[in-house]
């Protein structure tokens, strides 16, 4: 889906806990760069790469990977899409994602689940021996790290919100030129309303709220969400309701 000049809402088809479901990379470009927001779950290379051509823009010619955070179905087709790429795609993110992203630290849902795994039922258990061989597969070195407030010099200028809660490095993105904001998993959409994270899947529900917060302090016309999509309707006032439910 098309959202602005130069921004594109991939929509990935997938299956999330077991359902049907869909997934929103973003790409964004310009006439020097093609930059990747999130990669989706191990395999999808092809569907990624077919969604790019879709969109108009020629998959080889991204040269950066930009990274929410360490979740699964944000890194898991990561290393495919580096090694098909070669040396000429760099990856980029927050400080405290690198050592999750490149296999150094244990991430954080998979952890909780190696604490519990004796008493898991059986589908769980079998959930977590995939999303630990996924993990394994996908590991890949970060070129750059990123911190709060850091303006990146691509497409007008993407400016770096550290918002950690969902993971302890996550961040969201604010595109300038466009007011867009990459949610990442900060925020989704349900049933055509802008809603927060589920609080079972977050790292620290009360570091989430506080970064909800963070939002408030940026004028937003458009919000891609990896789960759920696009959202437009007075997204400023829809975030600060969001933020004082948090409070």
């Amino acid at each position: 889906m098309r959202i602005g000049n130069g921004i594109e809402m991939l929509e990935i088809s997938t299956e999330v806990m077991g359902r049907p479901g869909t997934i929103n990379p973003t790409l964004i470009w310009d006439n020097d760069i093609t930059i990747l927001v999130d990669t989706g779950f191990p395999g999808q290379l092809p569907l990624i790469r077919a969604a790019t051509n879709k969109a108009g823009v020629s998959f080889e010619k991204i040269g950066k990977i930009i990274l929410t955070h360490h979740d699964i179905d944000h890194i898991g087709s990561l290393s495919s899409i580096v090694k098909e790429l070669g040396n000429s795609v760099k990856v980029i993110a927050h400080k405290e994602e690198k050592a999750y992203i490149q296999g150094d630290k244990v991430p954080h849902k998979l952890a909780k689940l190696e604490e519990n795994i004796s008493s898991l039922p059986e589908e769980m258990k079998g959930r977590y021996k995939m999303m630990k061989e996924g993990f394994q597969k996908c590991k890949t070195n970060v070129d750059q790290v990123i911190e709060d407030g850091e303006e990146l010099p691509y497409c007008g200028g993407i400016i770096t919100i550290y918002t950690p809660g969902h993971t302890i490095g996550h961040i969201c993105l604010y595109l300038k030129q466009s007011k867009t904001l990459i949610a990442g998993d900060l925020l989704f959409v349900e049933e055509g309303k802008l809603s927060m994270a589920p609080t079972a899947i977050n790292y620290d529900n009360e570091l989430t709220n506080k970064s909800l917060k963070r939002l408030t302090e940026y004028d937003i016309e458009t919000v891609i969400c990896y789960h759920g999509g696009v959202y437009r309707d007075n997204v400023n006032k829809s975030i600060k309701q969001l933020a004082n439910q948090g409070k």
